[in-house]
């Protein structure tokens, strides 16, 4: 075998491996770490270095995330916290270096192809064992965390409404972009199971705001304006129909209301709204403390400890709400880096070789904006995975464009 035979061979296995990744992303944490140990293995054997260095140099996306994990990293240089804690954010946030190093191995349409593909198939194997086990039909073990009430399967509530989130709008996208008619009516169908799995069988409040915004989004690229309107209009029905006829929705709905009607500053609380409330309140405290430079790349527990020192208030290692939480740890700064890095992939979409690509990327964008508003996403395992193996295989496909024709 040559060497060019070594280094071809090389990054087949690594795209192989982001394929796994996609698959396993709704499944297994520890499964996605052994492909991302291979995917980097192949990645590094691959070479070209050259090369690699010209594309990401015109690919503004690429550029973005690295410097996103660059200023996390500057961020290591200060703050008060245990030298731990910093080294543990770090590597949680570096994993959006996954983002430069698909978009150096994906600049072949037919391997994004396959690889979209590959995430559609795990999304509605997803779908498929969380619907059998709402039905009761999968026997209790000690794999699935779902129950018939909460039928989650392998992920927390809040994971898994965001992941069916995100299909439903892929599955709908498929449909759009089919090329028979049964194939539009199979994927219209996984796609009202999607919908229907985030909003009455499972319990996380925040796949339904990703769903609506997503629904809403897709509606516009229907038909603009009117698919908008109809979308806006088919959300108010059947959320008004699920309030009184689901007891799933209904009662998650006013659990909310009733916490937060409950929840009074500075006293301790135990609930779920009432508690985010609280971390939000003590959050905009600590950056009020340190609003140029924050406390440092992972100084936010350290900081929150001494915000609610002498108090009966919990402590917690993250807001819950990821522009609070890059805020307090990186001041000003870091809240313009991680608007950017939302604003830049959606600004760059329309570069995108297809329509279809192009509405993937700013689906992406639109789901992992809002669930940073209720969480902090990009420390959660799956959802910063998902967003940055979703940005480098789409904008692998920009940067083959831009090589081409000298667009940004």
């Amino acid at each position: 075998m040559t060497l060019s035979e070594f280094q071809k061979y090389s990054a087949d296995v690594a795209r192989a491996c982001a394929l796994g990744l996609a698959v396993s992303l709704p499944f297994s944490t520890a499964l996605d770490n052994v492909l991302l140990v291979f995917l980097l293995a192949g990645w590094l054997a691959a070479g070209d270095w050259r090369r690699r260095w010209t594309m990401l140099r015109a690919n503004p996306v690429a550029l973005t995330a690295l410097g996103f994990v660059a200023l996390l990293a500057a961020g290591l240089a200060y703050g008060e916290r245990p030298l731990a804690d910093g080294w543990r954010y770090f590597g949680k946030y570096a994993d959006l270096l996954l983002v430069a190093m698909l978009i150096m191995l994906f600049a072949d349409a037919r391997w994004r192809q396959r690889a979209w593909s590959a995430l559609a198939a795990g999304l509605l194997l997803l779908l498929a064992l969380s619907c059998l086990t709402a039905g009761g039909l999968v026997p209790p073990n000690p794999w699935l965390h779902g129950t018939p009430g909460n039928p989650v399967v392998f992920k927390q509530w809040l994971t898994h409404g965001i992941l069916m989130a995100f299909g439903a709008f892929v599955f709908a996208l498929r449909a759009l972009y089919s090329a028979t008619p049964a194939q539009r009516a199979g994927w219209f169908a996984a796609a009202a199971l999607a919908a229907t799995n985030v909003l009455f069988m499972v319990q996380g409040r925040t796949g339904y705001l990703v769903l609506a915004l997503l629904a809403l989004y897709f509606g516009y690229v229907w038909r603009r304006r009117a698919g908008l309107a109809a979308l806006a209009a088919g959300l108010v029905i059947i959320v008004s129909g699920g309030f009184v006829l689901s007891s799933t929705l209904h009662d998650r709905a006013m659990l909310a209301l009733h916490e937060a009607q409950q929840w009074r500053p500075g006293a301790a609380t135990h609930t779920s709204v009432g508690l985010r409330l609280e971390f939000y309140r003590n959050s905009l405290a600590i950056i009020r403390e340190r609003p140029l430079v924050g406390a440092g790349t992972g100084g936010f527990p350290y900081a929150y400890r001494q915000q609610i020192a002498g108090s009966a208030q919990e402590p917690t290692d993250n807001p819950h709400n990821e522009y609070l939480h890059m805020t307090a740890q990186l001041g000003v700064a870091g809240l313009a880096a991680l608007l950017t890095l939302f604003w830049m992939p959606w600004r760059c979409a329309a570069w995108l070789p297809t329509a279809h690509e192009t509405h993937l990327a700013r689906g992406l964008v639109l789901a992992i904006a809002a669930g940073c508003l209720f969480n902090s996403l990009l420390i959660d395992h799956t959802e910063r995975l998902l967003f940055a193996w979703g940005l480098g295989v789409l904008f692998a496909g920009l940067q083959s464009r831009a090589l081409s024709s000298g667009q940004p």
